[in-house]
Parts: structure tokens; C-alpha cells; sequence
């Protein structure tokens, strides 16, 4: 049994601007001793796949496809691995296996059937929860939520595998998370080292970032855009692709732009913290910058979320969005530049 590590709801590591992806590899590394933000929080990117968006919360296009854990984070020991349970009998065994050798899975559900979703019945979306426990005898699986409202607590395990063998079909009410099969996936995330956020490794960090936005990112499969000639190219796309009518570039932008906005909100925070604690103005200003470029990513996802039925009614405020949106990397791009010399 492992419930005895189970946080309270109101202990669960959340920020507004994360989706679930962050909030439940947070969890893994608060488990292995870890202050989140510095991790999650040190490595800022854009990339953008096309043809890969996909139609769930949790989606994110890193620079290793394999392991999303380790694009997010690639300062430190964290990596991670996507599964499937097999057993068509008793897939409830592997997460089992796992949490009782003190691992936590992560797994991919369907809110629909999740009684403390607010969506519980009602939508469906593909959503990410970790599992503390598997309770064979009493049926019961024990999982954590940091998403609001946050769950920490016991659930039927039939409610659970309903969600979790769900095919979250297409549903009018969610156009951007449901339509994408759950189909038992599960990640698993290892915690190895996890250095100290000293100047060397910010300033480190905070110089490579800065080149690759500059000058693209040589990580990753070679289609990708990145860096701010890769945000040109997207926001140009978006733009044309909606002056042509095309509600598909609109419809992914609103999954696509949640990892962006939760990698510039967390950065920008971070950048912040360390600022005010070592009384450094640049990093203050840098972290200012970064978390502007999150506020302007709400912008060009809600006008895409809202206007994808109508991409032309919707393009000369979407132009205005993406303008603002790129004119905030740049100043933040600079900002960071400028911290990193400070140091």
C-alpha cells in the first residue's frame, strides 16, 4: 500500500497556466525531493510539429518525441516512458506492480468517467492523474489530481477503468481533448539526479535557450519549427491557413499553445523568484517578459478555441493576437539575453 504518501488535494503542485502534464510530473518530482519550478521550470522552447497535434490535454511536441519528461526538463535526471497495459484480463495489475515498488504511474483517462471531474457524465477529454494504489480486494484505486478543483483520495476501480480503457469518442462540447482513444496508456516517470539550480546552471541554461530561439534548434526531428524563426513560421501559417477558411489550424492551436504558455508562465515565475532572492534586476525583468508571453498566449488560443467554426470571421482579431504574441517573444527572448550577462 502506498496511500500513507499520499498528498492532500491541497498539497498538489498546480500553477493557472499548466495543464496536466506538468501537474502530475510535478508530483513525481516533489516525491523525489525536488522544488518543481526549478525543474520544470528552468528550460524554455518553441517548437512546433505539424501534423502532430493531437487531441488531448497532455499534449506537448519535445525535442525527444520519446520522452517528454526529458524535453520539458532537460537540465536534469528526469525521463519517461509511455506504456500500454497489455493484460486484457487484469490490466489494473501493472499499475499495481508499480506502485508497489514506491513507482507512480501517470495515467491517461477519460474525464467523463471520473466522479470527481467536473466534466464527470457529461465531456469528454483525454486527461492525465497519477495512481498511488491499486486495492485488488477492495476494488479500489487510489490517484491524485492537481487540476482544479485537485482530488487526492479513493475511487471505484471500475469508474477508474471505464475512464481508462475509454475511447473518448468526439464530443460536441470538447473539440480539442476528446476524439483521441485513452486505450490504457500509462507513463512512467524516473527521478534520477536533480542538480542544484546554482548561477552555473541558470546561466547556462538561460544562454543555450536564448541561441536556440535565435537560431533554431537543432534538437529533434528536422521538420520541426523552432526557436523565433519557428514562431514566425507558425503564426504566419496560422494566419493564412485562416484567411483560407481552414478551421484546423484554429482548432490545434488551442491544445498546441497550452505547452508554450505553461513553459513561458513557469520560466517566467521562476526567473522572478530567483531575481527577488538574489536581488538581480535583469532576472526579475526576464521573468516579467517571460510571463508575458504566456498572457499573450491566452489570446491566440481562445480566439482560436471560439473561432475555429468561423476561421474568417475570427482572422483580423487573430491577427492582433499574433502580433502581440510574437512581439512578446522577442522582448522576452531579449530580456533572457540580457539576464544571463547579468550573471
Amino acid at each position: 500500500m502506498t496511500t500513507s504518501l499520499l498528498p492532500t488535494a491541497a498539497g498538489l503542485w498546480y500553477r493557472d497556466v499548466i495543464s496536466c502534464l506538468w501537474a502530475t510530473l510535478a508530483e513525481n518530482v516533489a516525491r523525489a525531493g525536488g522544488d518543481p519550478l526549478e525543474v520544470l521550470g528552468l528550460h524554455w522552447e518553441f517548437r512546433f510539429r505539424p501534423g502532430d497535434v493531437r487531441s488531448e490535454e497532455f499534449y506537448f511536441a519535445g525535442a525527444y518525441p520519446d520522452d517528454v519528461a526529458r524535453s520539458i526538463a532537460p537540465y536534469h535526471g528526469l525521463s519517461s516512458r509511455w506504456h500500454r497495459a497489455a493484460d486484457d484480463e487484469n490490466p489494473l495489475a501493472e499499475l499495481a506492480a508499480l506502485t508497489g515498488r514506491r513507482v507512480l504511474p501517470v495515467a491517461a483517462v477519460d474525464n467523463f468517467h471520473l466522479p470527481f471531474r467536473p466534466a464527470f457524465g457529461d465531456v469528454h477529454a483525454a486527461h492525465l492523474i497519477v495512481v498511488h494504489d491499486v486495492d485488488a480486494v477492495a476494488g479500489t484505486v487510489t490517484v491524485s489530481d492537481a487540476m482544479p478543483p485537485a482530488f487526492s483520495g479513493v475511487i471505484d476501480a471500475a469508474a477508474f477503468r471505464s475512464s481508462w480503457e475509454s475511447a473518448n469518442p468526439s464530443d460536441e462540447q470538447d473539440a480539442f481533448f476528446s476524439d483521441s482513444r485513452i486505450d490504457r496508456r500509462y507513463l512512467t516517470v524516473t527521478v534520477d539526479e536533480l542538480p542544484p539550480l546554482g548561477p552555473e546552471l541558470l546561466k547556462r541554461a538561460l544562454e543555450t535557450d536564448g541561441k536556440r530561439f535565435a537560431d533554431g534548434d537543432e534538437r529533434g526531428p528536422s521538420g520541426d519549427w523552432t526557436g523565433l524563426p519557428g514562431l514566425g513560421r507558425f503564426l504566419t501559417d496560422l494566419k493564412e491557413r485562416a484567411a483560407a477558411g481552414d478551421p484546423g489550424a484554429l482548432r490545434d492551436a488551442y491544445p498546441f499553445g497550452w505547452g508554450m504558455q505553461a513553459q513561458a508562465g513557469l520560466h517566467g515565475e521562476l526567473l522572478r523568484r530567483l531575481g527577488v532572492r538574489h536581488d538581480i534586476p535583469e532576472l526579475r525583468e526576464a521573468g516579467r517578459r517571460a510571463e508575458a508571453v504566456a498572457h499573450a498566449w491566452t489570446g491566440v488560443r481562445l480566439c482560436s478555441a471560439h473561432g475555429h467554426p468561423d476561421p474568417l470571421a475570427a482572422l483580423a482579431e487573430l491577427r492582433g493576437h499574433a502580433s502581440r504574441l510574437e512581439e512578446a517573444y522577442h522582448r522576452g527572448v531579449a530580456a533572457v539575453n540580457d539576464a544571463w550577462r547579468a550573471l
